[in-house]
């Protein structure tokens, strides 16, 4: 599949296959918790490991080749990035954010990250913390006006982020030419900092001379509203 494919299906397939998928996936998302955290006896584990292989060779029998990709509307009204890392409705790796955007360069996330994303002890992977920082930052920049890719991200980290409840917040602090800076932050439960970002996003040359293009890349980092 492309990078981007232009949408085909209604609203009312869209919605119906969010109401298929979105708990299937979070399913799964539950099974990676618990083959963290089970403590049931060996013979348990070794009994799920065939039922889950069962399952896995049932869902092979058809299947997209490759990744999912994003599949845009012409007019950039919607966007379907289902397999995304951070927010894809169909990856279970996904925590998943729903962030939140005010349309003129501001976005936010409130999630919840569990054992999957642990690095140091109790505390979430730097990784990870990158990875949605990036995301975050990408809707701001795409939300006052164009898109952007990531062209350097540079993260501070200013304490542990302890896993559970946490919020990421990004905004666009200026652009010149092709570029946009953005700036974001990530909070722990009790508002404290503990981790900044500062990026730079560079407008696509497929995205800079041609509307439909630069619709879908906005589409893509705006990401799915069911509505």
């Amino acid at each position: 599949m492309s990078r981007f494919q232009e949408e085909t299906a209604t609203d009312e397939e869209i919605a119906a296959e969010a109401a298929l998928y979105a708990p299937f996936t979070n399913a799964v998302r539950e099974l990676v918790d618990v083959t963290i955290r089970t403590e049931v006896e060996p013979d348990e584990v070794r009994a799920a490991q065939v039922e889950v292989e069962a399952i896995v060779e049932r869902l092979r029998k058809k299947q997209m080749p490759g990744a999912y990709g994003v599949r845009f509307r012409p007019d950039g009204s919607r966007g379907r990035n289902w397999g995304n890392a951070v927010m894809g409705l169909r990856n279970p790796i996904a925590p998943p954010l729903d962030v939140r955007t005010d349309g003129e360069g501001r976005a936010w996330s409130d999630f919840h990250l569990g054992a999957a994303y642990e690095g140091p002890p109790g505390l979430v992977h730097g990784g990870v913390i990158s990875l949605l920082l990036d995301q975050v930052l990408g809707h701001a920049v795409s939300s006052s006006g164009r898109p952007g890719m990531t062209g350097t991200l540079t993260i501070v980290y200013r304490q542990g982020t302890p896993l559970g409840g946490l919020r990421c917040e990004a905004w666009v602090d200026r652009r010149e030419g092709i570029k946009t800076w953005g700036k974001g932050r990530m909070l722990n439960a009790d508002g404290e900092v503990t981790a900044e970002a500062e990026g730079i996003f560079i407008l696509p040359k497929w995205a800079r001379n041609l509307d439909r293009f630069r619709a879908a890349a906005e589409a893509s980092e705006a990401g799915f509203d069911l509505e």
